[in-house]
């Protein structure tokens, strides 16, 4: 494997167009993960589905694989990829955000944080070390450094001292994933290593802590902390103050972001990742994705429509499927909707980023993220 996974191949404005070659296989940039928390994404969808939908990375969680069927369990098998039977790349998020998610279950000290698990209320200890431990026995590509996310309104003094730690940790983490990729044993021994910017809502802390951890050379970079409290103004402002303190050859990845229109911003302001809930969570509630914007499978108006969700659409939803039989479908409660809603917004989702990279090659990215956003802006739900 090359020692710079990453290569950027174009840019257009801040928008980066890169490929990233990984053991398991090659991801194009712009790249939207699918998030399988637990090794599977909700809604009934398969890895052979994954595969049909144009998934290029599959995005799994180490707490809650740690807790649920555990990691060493999972390494005697072979690993995340061998157990799932995924043959892609996976990116393993490192536990950090439930520090912030189980605020009423943890307790953070500087080796680490105690909390107790959601599941049974037994305590857990997780560090750099443990973190990176449970990430290595999974074999996931992509490791993610353990950090703190700190409330995005959290007072400057909290926020100051909850990244400092958060960037000892990192080099923590970089120590204890060394010495794994070294071992005997070890599913993935090269297994590329992330670390995550963050500071809230105040753009000297990202900038400082963004310069600092560009030092420590590794393989991409995230900026964590975001969609969890503030507006969509104040991610973009935080974005465009951050980003371009953070190496541009290597990947950027925002972390649990977004709509479609977060993404094509976030795009223009020069990241490449990115992963989240809703396309999966949305379509268990008949929420789907379009080019014109979202429909509600719910909504009366389709119960006698011949039409797909979207004229177009190449998914195993509308190349089949009518919205008045998925209409039917949602009434019933039937789960071959929530499964055929689930497959349809991933698709979007995956098709996005494929029309997001063919407009930065063909430079002409501007006016494509024009257009996207006011076709999504200007006509509400439906």
């Amino acid at each position: 494997m090359k020692n710079k996974p990453y290569e950027l191949l174009t840019k257009d404005g801040r928008a980066k167009r890169g490929r990233l070659s990984t053991v398991h296989g090659t991801a194009e940039t712009p790249v939207f993960m699918n998030v399988g928390t637990v090794g599977a994404i909700k809604g009934g969808v398969s890895t052979e589905d994954l595969e049909e939908i144009g998934t290029q990375i599959e995005l799994s969680n180490t707490y809650h694989l740690h807790v649920r069927t555990g990691d060493e369990r999972i390494k005697a098998f072979g690993g995340l990829h061998k157990f799932m039977s995924w043959r892609r790349p996976i990116l393993t998020d490192s536990g950090g955000f439930q520090v912030f998610s189980l605020a009423d279950l943890r307790k953070i000290r500087e080796e680490g944080v105690t909390f107790r698990s959601h599941i049974d209320g037994h305590k857990i200890f997780m560090g750099p070390e443990e973190s990176m431990r449970i990430q290595s026995n999974l074999g996931s590509t992509i490791a993610m450094a353990f950090d703190e996310c700190p409330n995005s309104k959290a007072e400057r003094d909290y926020v100051e001292e909850s990244v400092a730690r958060t960037t000892r940790w990192l080099k923590r983490c970089i120590t204890e994933l060394k010495r794994l990729n070294e071992a005997e044993g070890t599913v993935n021994p090269d297994q590329l290593l992330f670390g995550i910017n963050q500071g809230a809502v105040y753009p000297d802390i990202r900038i400082a802590q963004a310069e600092e951890i560009a030092e420590l050379d590794l393989d991409g970079y995230a900026v964590g902390g975001l969609a969890v409290g503030e507006t969509h103004q104040e991610m973009y402002e935080i974005l465009d103050a951050t980003v371009p303190h953070l190496p541009e050859d290597k990947p950027v990845y925002l972390m649990g972001v977004g709509t479609p229109v977060n993404i094509v911003e976030a795009v223009y302001r020069g990241v490449d990742f990115f992963d989240c809930v809703y396309p999966s969570r949305n379509a268990r509630h008949g929420h789907v994705y379009t080019h014109n914007g979202r429909r509600n499978l719910m909504n009366a108006r389709y119960a006698l429509s011949e039409e797909p969700i979207e004229e177009g659409c190449k998914c195993p939803a509308c190349r089949r499927y009518s919205l008045a039989y998925l209409h039917h479908l949602f009434k019933a409660k039937e789960m071959l909707g929530l499964r055929l809603a689930t497959l349809h917004n991933l698709y979007f989702y995956n098709h996005l980023m494929e029309e997001i990279r063919s407009a930065i090659e063909e430079h002409r990215f501007e006016a494509f993220r024009k257009d996207f956003i006011n076709r999504q802006e200007s006509l509400p739900e439906n």
